[in-house]
């Protein structure tokens, strides 16, 4: 009620409930600062380290935005008890895939090491997986080697690279968590992708059965 009262100052019919197609709301922490209403508590978090026995680190509030921050700042409070560990390396450390100068230029790049992938994959696999995804694109040489397409830009390739590298296992986890292309995904895609899913799954089972049957 309160978002689609604050949008429809900016149109002349009212927004409402009936207008929304898909929501997406995230939770967020908030450390009990005494404030009388969450509007005004504080945004930042808070830290506790309990040593009564092996040390126990209690994190309260903070966001995603500063979560490499917050890591940090943990990490700081449980190495007084850890003397051999090493200092600070995330501030220049960069995350997986994300060893590349600019998007514009990593862009330039797939283009011309895969002339032809699509626009969007191009777009949209260097926001996501940055340089990771030469990993997805290995002995790809036309789109078809990409295998199944399920919805959007999101083919089979990528979802073998969710499943082995990120742990995915759902649709859901897939769809919405980590590629947000449910948002161009039928009732009859998801389908399929679960099918698909139910059969990777169905396949590692047996491989597992295999190895330990030998």
């Amino acid at each position: 009620d309160y978002l689609c009262a604050f949008a429809s100052q900016y149109f002349k019919q009212p927004v409402t409930r009936d207008d929304v197609v898909w929501t997406y709301s995230g939770v967020r922490p908030l450390y009990d600062d005494g404030a009388s209403a969450a509007q005004s508590a504080t945004r930042d978090y808070v830290l506790k380290v309990d040593a009564n026995g092996p040390p126990v680190l209690n994190v309260f509030g903070g966001k995603i935005t500063t979560y490499r921050k917050l890591a940090e700042a943990a990490t700081d409070k449980l190495c007084q008890f850890f003397p051999e560990a090493g200092g600070r390396w995330t501030k220049t450390g960069v995350l997986p895939g994300g060893d590349f100068a600019n998007h514009e230029a990593l862009e330039e790049t797939l283009r011309r090491d895969f002339p032809w992938l699509s626009e969007k994959v191009i777009s949209r696999y260097v926001r996501t997986y940055g340089t990771t995804s030469y990993d997805i694109l290995r002995d790809c040489h036309s789109m078809d080697d990409l295998g199944i397409h399920f919805a959007g830009t999101l083919y089979q390739r990528e979802v073998e690279h969710l499943i082995k590298n990120e742990w995915a296992m759902t649709s859901e986890d897939i769809l919405w968590r980590r590629t947000k292309q449910g948002l161009y995904s039928s009732g009859a895609d998801v389908e399929a992708l679960d099918r698909y899913l139910m059969k990777s799954a169905c396949a590692d089972t047996r491989k597992t059965a295999l190895h330990h049957g030998a």
